[in-house]
């Protein structure tokens, strides 16, 4: 089925969910290929490298660059090769046929023959005092990310999950001391993990303990410490450490799609193996949206590659002009 005439402004052969690295990616490759997308940006333009300050694992830079000006570079890469970036927020969509309809909050509809989702997730958080201020000065939400930044240093990770237990794991390769901090007496984490954290010299685990408060007063005001609460007797003790890790989990921006597309567990949107197909034919899904294992720029960059790709065949074999 072949979309409104070519002078409908809200029509496009592919309209793009999200301007992160994934959407941003989905969005050269379309261009590029002919396909005149449009990105819509939602409520986070660029995704959640705008507040992310030092990047050292993003391949092609040999120092750390800021996260806000790579999102800056992408953009005007997707903009110099014919995308059109939309700043609006879609509040309903409807994907029962082509083309799709995407409704915004002012009442503007946009219309596609293929819709490329990469509406990202965003870290669970605390929301304990000083968790916000010192965030990015000690306090941070991605092992992976962040880890190598305190090389040396002592650290926490607070939680009790898959996530939390993984991240302590990692942070053995970068710091001498790495604290877990889970409100409970048991782990939630699978035994084959709690069985490698447990045994881990370089791992000390605070039971029943909660975050009160993250403690600033470092060098520059960075952290110093968290402030904890015992969840059995309520006493409060003072843990010091240079960096603190939420794993606590990622909420996926997957709410506009619930009951309209099938969603896992988790509210993750679910795609065939190895590809970004959704269970509707002519909707793709790329990034963390999709992602709960890697949740890394350069592997959300590489699924909107992935999304693209798979739109453009799509739209060879089905039509859309």
């Amino acid at each position: 089925m072949s979309g409104p005439a070519s002078g409908d402004q809200n029509f496009a052969r592919v309209i793009i969910l999200g301007s992160g690295p994934a959407g941003l990616s989905a969005a050269i490759y379309a261009a590029r290929a002919g396909l005149n997308p449009i990105v819509i940006q939602g409520m986070q333009p660029g995704g959640q490298l705008t507040i992310t300050t030092e990047v050292e694992n993003y391949p092609g830079f040999r120092e750390a660059i800021q996260g806000p000006w790579l999102m800056e570079q992408m953009q005007a890469q997707a903009e110099h090769v014919g995308t059109r970036m939309v700043w609006d927020t879609i509040v309903d969509v409807d994907l029962s046929r082509r083309p799709f309809r995407l409704i915004a909050d002012g009442g503007v509809t946009y219309t596609c023959d293929a819709l490329i989702i990469a509406t990202g997730a965003q870290a669970r958080w605390l929301g304990a005092e000083g968790e916000a201020a010192l965030s990015g000065k000690g306090v941070s939400a991605c092992a992976t990310c962040d880890g190598f930044f305190y090389r040396g240093r002592e650290v926490c990770v607070i939680g009790g999950g898959n996530t939390a237990v993984e991240e302590a794991l990692y942070l053995t390769n970068h710091s001498p001391s790495v604290t877990l901090i889970h409100r409970r007496d048991t782990l939630r984490a699978e035994k084959m993990l709690q069985d490698r954290l447990l045994a881990h010299p370089g791992i000390h685990v605070l039971w029943n303990k909660a975050v009160a408060r993250f403690v600033g007063g470092g060098p520059g005001g960075a952290l110093s410490g968290v402030a904890l609460i015992d969840t059995v007797n309520g006493r409060i003790s003072h843990h010091p450490t240079q960096g603190a890790f939420v794993a606590i989990g990622h909420k996926p921006a997957t709410a506009l799609f619930a009951g309209k597309m099938p969603l896992d567990e988790d509210q993750y949107l679910q795609v065939r193996p190895g590809t970004s197909l959704t269970a509707i034919p002519g909707v793709f899904a790329a990034g963390d949206v999709a992602d709960k294992v890697y949740r890394q720029a350069v592997t959300a960059a590489g699924m909107g590659c992935m999304a693209a790709l798979d739109a453009e065949r799509f739209l060879q074999m089905n039509g859309g002009s």
